[in-house]
């Protein structure tokens, strides 16, 4: 199962950090892979809210419900997104860094179903580069850096 996983240092408070990151329509701001996102369910973040999520694979968009499955603030926020082809889990953990700011850790699996899971060392391989992107973005709108 391919999974990224990345930390981001940043001088937000943790609970700013959180709100920012729980949002899933602001996954465009900053993830350079994703085209739109807008919510379909829920008042905001939170329990019961789901997203639909537009990203550009392979030459074409592909939009992912996400739903939250998963709220902690300003802790930790876990979405899950499911489609015929394919399963994505991302879990957003904010803590406070005794530095001052807070640590963002993103932590992505995304993994083929079916016969189509033959595909996974493909797939890693594709998500790395992907993440990489998506970390740089993450990093430019915290303000922050790798620990």
């Amino acid at each position: 199962m391919p999974r990224y996983v990345t930390r981001v240092r940043s001088p937000w408070p943790a609970p700013r950090a959180f709100e920012y990151l729980s949002d899933l329509e602001r996954f465009a701001e900053w993830d350079p892979g994703v085209t739109r996102a807008s919510r379909v369910a829920g008042a905001g973040p939170g329990p019961g809210a789901a997203y639909d999520v537009t990203v550009r694979a392979m030459g074409r968009d592909l939009t992912l419900r996400y739903e939250t499955v998963g709220f902690d603030p300003p802790r930790r926020v876990e979405v899950h997104a499911e489609t015929s082809t394919l399963r994505s889990r991302d879990v957003i953990a904010v803590s406070d860094d005794p530095g001052g700011g807070c640590v963002v850790t993103y932590d992505a699996e995304l993994s083929l179903k079916g016969l189509l899971r033959a595909g996974d060392p493909l797939l890693r391989l594709a998500f790395r580069r992907i993440g990489d992107r998506a970390a740089a973005g993450l990093r430019a709108a915290l303000e922050g850096a790798a620990p």
